[in-house]
């Protein structure tokens, strides 16, 4: 091996990535990087595998990580976050609309017939803390002036943010983001009710014929809180494979849904803050999915791509952070506790709990003031239990931001596991590798996390695999050959 004299190089990734470059075994190296996809933060692990036949304890084949170029191998990171890794952002985007289209119009061990069954796109929002910058439109889409009397253009930053920070309710806009999501378990309670007073039965009678099934994901307005949007779909009792009865209509399913939005209260009492009742906002939207081939614009599969949209985004969306804010080492303690019981302040944060100051943030105010909100309410006793500060990043919200109901279609980690079954025979054919044997191999293995993220220059290189393969998909859906 050739020894490079880089000092003249002045970038620390370009040096790295001429030394990975030169490396005996690059190709290798590369194709780990390739195999990813452009992953910008994997998993390293380091381990071995051994594949034994059973019946003879022979062993067929080893592989170790030492022999990699690296040392180690790379997985995906898997975040589903679009500003952590659009790669794999990607994919849980893909998956994600995949299940929501096999719920729609079948596929993925769902039958075609549910695309027969009476389903809806609903909107939940929340409710008004107080006035904010908007941009709102007359019938015809004409642009009006907001309250403060300006047009606002659709990327002003002021757009969400309150007129008069002194008088906005954060508290309240908080923890309407951290019960959004009892919220929601609430609604599907309700909507059950709903629905068999709806059709004359009692709940134990509906259950019998029929049963809901639903998908949804949780999106972030400008102003900082999260609104669900939601897939609700009406089966036969035992789910997908029958459809309800025919009394079961798109209609009843509508007023269900607009009668147990209505309904659902969390009250919250706090000597701090004050008696608050949550609920939902006024804006609520109730539309029937039409199949997909239909003249309409709600088809089956513009809800599907639309759906899988929002799955990637998170609070960074709005304007906020995409990582946590506590300090780690302490766990947002300030402090760490010596086996005496004496508390010794954390040096990793100075005392604060906060990875990073509050001032520091590179935030709008409205995004700041929130996440101090946060901050502030997750120190109450009273409080203690939604763990704010644990969530501050998010502003509050601490639920799951794609959920779906137990039959209403296939789930992500099937859909994982085929895909993860597919690239193992593929690699095993490429490396010509016969198929095992489950009855007489066993694949023995051991691994060890070592770590996360590329190296400076092999960042580098996957942020060209990226930028590749999004050029390749971009000629791809222009028509390209």
């Amino acid at each position: 091996m050739v020894t490079l004299d880089l000092r003249h190089v002045a970038s620390p990734a370009v040096r790295d990535l001429l030394h990975l470059v030169n490396h005996p075994d690059f190709d290798r190296a590369q194709q780990q990087i390739e195999r990813l996809g452009g992953c910008t933060e994997p998993v390293r692990l380091t381990g071995r595998t051994a594949t034994v036949d059973t019946t003879t304890g022979e062993v067929l084949r080893t592989y170790t990580t030492s022999d990699e170029p690296t040392g180690s191998l790379l997985t995906g990171c898997g975040n589903r976050r679009a500003s952590r890794c659009p790669a794999c952002s990607r994919l849980y985007a893909a998956d994600t609309y995949h299940l929501i289209r096999a719920g729609l119009s079948g596929g993925k061990t769902v039958p075609d017939t549910v695309r027969t069954h009476p389903r809806v796109f609903a909107t939940l929002t929340a409710p008004s803390f107080g006035p904010v910058h908007n941009r709102p439109t007359t019938p015809g889409g004409d642009i009006r002036p907001c309250r403060c009397r300006e047009l606002h253009e659709r990327d002003d930053a002021l757009i969400g943010t309150p007129l008069n920070p002194k008088t906005y309710d954060y508290a309240g806009a908080v923890l309407f983001n951290a019960h959004a999501g009892a919220l929601w378990a609430r609604f599907t309670t309700y909507l059950r009710r709903e629905l068999a007073a709806g059709l004359g039965m009692t709940q134990k009678a509906a259950h019998t014929v029929l049963r809901i099934s639903f998908a949804k994901v949780a999106e972030y307005q400008k102003r900082g809180l999260v609104h669900f949007h939601a897939v609700i779909r009406l089966d036969g009792p035992d789910g997908s494979s029958q459809p309800p009865p025919s009394y079961a209509t798109v209609a009843k399913l509508t007023d269900a849904v607009r009668a147990a939005a209505e309904r659902v209260r969390i009250t919250i009492t706090s000597d701090a803050i004050g008696e608050r009742e949550l609920s939902w906002g006024q804006q609520l939207d109730v539309t029937e999915i039409a199949a997909f081939g239909t003249d309409s614009e709600l088809t089956d599969q513009a809800v599907a791509a639309y759906v899988a949209k929002y799955a990637t985004k998170s609070a960074d969306a709005s304007g906020t952070l995409d990582r946590a804010l506590y300090c780690r080492p302490c766990q947002g303690r300030g402090a760490t506790v010596l086996p005496h019981g004496t508390p010794l302040p954390c040096t990793a944060c100075d005392g604060t709990g906060q990875a990073r100051r509050l001032p520091r943030l590179a935030v709008a105010q409205h995004v700041r003031q929130m996440i101090r909100t946060c901050w502030e309410l997750g120190r109450l006793p009273e409080f203690s239990e939604l763990k704010l500060w644990k969530w501050a990043h998010m502003l509050g919200f601490r639920g799951h931001f794609s959920t779906k109901s137990r039959r209403y279609s296939v789930t992500l980690g099937a859909l994982r596991d085929t895909r993860r079954a597919w690239c193992t025979d593929q690699a095993r054919t490429h490396a010509g590798l016969p198929e095992p044997d489950a009855d007489t191999t066993l694949v023995v293995g051991q691994w060890n996390y070592l770590g996360s993220g590329h190296s400076p220059g092999a960042s580098l290189l996957a942020a060209s695999v990226w930028h590749r393969r999004e050029l390749e998909r971009q000629f791809a859906a222009e028509g390209g050959c």
